[in-house]
């Protein structure tokens, strides 16, 4: 199911210019929609805010609906969860292993989040207890950015700051 724009902007009219918060409940956004119900979208605020958002929260709810289906989770008959099965349950470890062979040596703990299905913290915590036991080394990138570094899976030198 793809969210439609105008369709959540129906929504937003319909339930009091947002202050029911069905579009949010469309949008896939239940624990923010409850509250706008809760509080007549915030005292009308957050409805006023929604207004002039919503192009972007359709925009990041397709993002993350193609993101889901391009890892194969299942939306059945409109209720929406993931549906893991046991074939494609794997441990963190395993998973960061993969991504890290697929990434020529190379996986932030956001790629490791999203692809492990754990929260961020918890990524990090992965990543961190495997540079530990000297499985990965830390490294940081031009940009900043902290990537964790299997050599047995490198490929190439990256552009890293020692």
């Amino acid at each position: 199911m793809r969210y439609n724009l105008s369709v959540a902007y129906i929504l937003w009219l319909f339930s009091g210019f947002g202050a029911l918060g069905l579009h949010r409940f469309y949008l896939g956004k239940f624990g923010t929609g409850l509250l706008w119900m809760m509080t007549g979208g915030l005292g009308g605020i957050g409805g006023i805010y929604d207004l002039f958002t919503l192009p972007s929260q359709v925009r990041e709810a397709n993002i993350a609906y193609a993101a889901r289906e391009a890892l194969g989770y299942e939306e059945p008959e409109g209720i929406r969860y993931r549906i893991v099965t046991a074939a494609k349950k794997e441990t963190p470890e395993r998973a960061i292993l993969r991504l890290a062979k697929a990434n020529g040596g190379m996986v932030t703990a956001g790629e490791v989040a999203i692809e492990a299905d754990i929260p961020l913290e918890e990524a990090q915590r992965q990543l961190d207890a495997l540079a530990t036991k000297g499985i990965a080394q830390v490294r940081i990138r031009s940009t900043g950015v902290l990537v964790y570094f299997f050599p047995e899976f490198s490929k190439e030198n990256a552009d890293f700051i020692d």
